[in-house]
């Protein structure tokens, strides 16, 4: 006996609540192919084209949301008007196949019978039943007669308003081949389902994914581009969640969802005009395959069927939907930070053209912009036909100065005066949005200028070189450490290039009188990048005066105790450039200058041969007009020099066994060609300028 709270509909009891939200839900009737539709539907919605939010090109598309019931509500479920279409297209062509008496009586008939009974689990259990049964009668398809029959019986169930049996339901309308108005109305419904997270698990159960796949593998794109959008819909709701993954790709997800877009590309260029709502399915296709990408299966699937140039193709035929180029970009954006699919989309030439006209045509919008130059940043990191191809595109220098000039101006407009800012703006805080495609931006100059066909261009361009100065005026690394240490690295690749027009070296000392603020700093990453430039700049003999007048080169030889490669590699680089001059060798001699060089040999030599090479060129320099090694290096120093010189000579010791297998071919290369004939030369000096007065043991390394 069920209580007071209970109403029966259909057969089947529920609670008042969700009776209520059944009665005003619209119920499902058969059309002429047997499949269902909703009563008044053209009337109910008459004067409106407008598509669920979830299914726009701008809508929010990484939020679900649950419903205020679980009852699937036509109102919720179609929100497009439908053209009426011809019975006779409805009616099925082929001749039906004839049902096993037999079989259907005692299989299929006491499901149907169980269908009638009041228990949600028990109809939900007979429609998993009869899902089998059809398949081993094999009666699923749209080809047997008493198709019409089982329909009917389904469609009234749906009305029910349990999540749980309309998926099964819908799963089995499906399989029986439902076509247009039919297919597009249980589209609806799986979609209703599928927009709240918390059925996840019912889809899972139930298998629904390769349901939907099925339709986009075999339905005609174009007769049925409502309900692939609502099918697609629900695919990149369930894409959202990581526990569909597997799944996906093994009921090869990516496949489909590339040949579809594939098919949408193909017919735009054989009709010249878009599919209605082609631009709409896009952008769920391309967030469904952005939430996928994370997976290293994903990624090479991407590069075994060609997936990258179907993307460019859809991204530049469709740049006019700002939606679609932000999903493929954010695509990119993942994609590109692994070197193989980097490579892949570097090699496709068409790519920056594409991407340039993308930053001319959206330059003011963000979000798209900054994915799009992040991208460019990866494609030119290590590859150097990247960015002579990039370099190579029309007015693509001129592109990125505009870029830069316009989030430049951004930027400065949010800027607070600098009484305002007090301790807050001092913390840490991410960076703003014009700060973020700034700091992609310059990493785009910088690898570009890595090229000696483009380096030269750019240190020649006022603009690029007067914003990247500016950018280092008014930011500090409290600011922003990205950007400006960005900005220094991009000015050290431009100080490589003596060029004659070269305003780098125009502004040479401006640019050291800039530095001196990244020196000082806390930031070890700042004070790397503004060693460098120093290493280029103090080729100049006006920059090693600068240099010397402000006390930089103490704080150069303070730099070698930092037992760090990369920054005693660009310390000593300096510290060469100025032992060029003959008057200023004897800086060394202040604050044990030669001790720190000996140390930095002893200490770090082994590992980089490049850096020690360097080490023995400025005592090179510096012992010149050497008469006795004691008076040049000092004692203890001198006899440190043979015995480290005398060791790193010998090949057996030199290269045995420090390092990694892979990486010994690399060091005995720098070892023979670069180390090895400055230091035989400089050991063959200090011995002829050296009384030795014991013999020197060998020390072990």
């Amino acid at each position: 006996m069920m209580g007071d709270s209970m109403v029966k509909i259909n057969g089947i009891y529920l609670t008042k609540s969700n009776a209520i939200c059944h009665l005003k839900s619209h119920p499902l009737q058969l059309t002429d192919d047997g499949g269902f539709s909703e009563i008044k539907e053209q009337e109910m919605f008459k004067g409106t084209t407008s598509l669920p939010s979830h299914l726009k090109s701008g809508g929010d598309q990484g939020k679900r949301h649950a419903r205020a019931s679980s009852c699937p509500s036509s109102s919720d479920l179609s929100r497009l008007q439908t053209k009426a279409v011809p019975k006779a297209d409805l009616q099925e062509k082929d001749a039906e196949i004839e049902v096993d008496e037999v079989f259907w009586n005692t299989r299929i008939v006491p499901i149907l019978r169980e269908l009638e009974k009041e228990n949600i689990e028990t109809v939900c259990a007979a429609c998993t039943q009869l899902h089998h049964a059809l398949e081993e009668g094999n009666m699923l398809g749209n080809k047997f007669k008493r198709r019409s029959i089982l329909l009917k019986t389904l469609c009234k169930l749906v009305d029910v308003g349990s999540d749980s049996l309309s998926l099964k339901l819908a799963k089995i309308i499906l399989a029986l081949k439902v076509s247009r108005k039919n297919l597009l109305n249980v589209c609806k419904l799986i979609f209703k389902i599928s927009r709240n997270e918390k059925n996840d698990s019912l889809i899972q159960n139930d298998s629904i994914l390769e349901s939907l796949l099925e339709v986009l593998r075999s339905e005609d794109l174009q007769t049925n581009m409502e309900a692939f959008l609502y099918c697609m819909g629900s695919i990149k709701f369930i894409s959202g969640n990581p526990g569909f993954l597997n799944e996906m790709i093994s009921k090869g997800a990516v496949e489909i969802l590339i040949n579809l877009i594939k098919q949408i590309n193909e017919n735009t260029k054989k009709c010249g005009t878009f599919l209605p709502n082609s631009g709409h399915l896009l952008v769920q296709v391309t967030a469904t395959l952005r939430n996928l990408v994370d997976s290293s299966l994903v990624r090479s699937k991407f590069l075994n069927i060609s997936a990258l140039p179907q993307l460019c193709t859809a991204m530049e035929q469709y740049k006019g939907d700002k939606d679609v180029c932000t999903n493929i970009a954010r695509i990119f954006s993942k994609l590109t930070s692994y070197r193989d699919c980097c490579t892949a989309l570097a090699s496709y030439s068409r790519c920056y053209a594409l991407f340039l006209n993308l930053i001319n045509k959206y330059q003011k919008k963000q979000d798209l912009v900054v994915r799009v130059v992040f991208i460019l940043g990866n494609l030119t990191a290590k590859n150097n036909q990247a960015r002579e191809q990039f370099s190579k595109e029309k007015r693509s220098i001129q592109t990125l100065l505009s870029l830069f000039q316009t989030f430049h101006q951004l930027d400065l407009h949010s800027q607070k005066p600098v009484g305002q800012r007090g301790e807050q703006h001092r913390a840490q805080r991410p960076p703003s949005e014009a700060e973020d495609v700034l700091i992609k931006l310059t990493r785009v100059l910088a690898n570009i200028a890595i090229h000696p066909g483009v380096g030269p261009v750019l240190a020649a361009n006022p603009g690029i070189v007067g914003l990247l100065l500016t950018t280092l005026e008014y930011k500090s690394l409290d600011d922003c450490e990205e950007l400006v240490i960005n900005a220094t690295a991009t000015i050290n690749n431009l100080s490589y290039y003596q060029v004659k027009n070269s305003i780098i070296q125009d502004k040479k000392l401006y640019i050291a009188e800039l530095l001196l603020k990244l020196l000082v700093s806390n930031n070890m990453d700042g004070i790397l990048e503004a060693v460098r430039v120093f290493g280029n700049l103090s080729q100049d003999h006006d920059v090693c005066d600068f240099i010397v007048q402000n006390n930089v080169h103490r704080f150069m030889m303070a730099l070698l105790d930092a037992q760090h490669q990369d920054i005693c590699f660009s310390a000593c680089g300096v510290l060469l450039n100025l032992t060029v001059d003959k008057d200023k060798r004897v800086i060394l001699k202040e604050g044990g200058g030669i001790k720190k060089l000996v140390d930095c040999l002893r200490d770090l030599g082994p590992t980089d041969w490049q850096l020690a090479c360097l080490v023995c060129k400025t005592l090179w320099n510096f012992s010149e007009n050497i008469t006795n090694a004691s008076s040049c290096f000092g004692n203890e120093d001198t006899n440190t020099l043979l015995l480290l010189l005398s060791s790193f000579l010998d090949e057996e010791l030199a290269l045995d066994g420090s390092f990694d297998p892979d990486l010994k071919n690399y060091h005995k290369l720098h070892w023979e060609t670069e180390f090895k004939p400055v230091a035989q030369q400089l050991l063959n000096r200090i011995q002829r300028h050296h009384t030795f007065l014991e013999p020197l043991p060998i020390p072990s390394f």
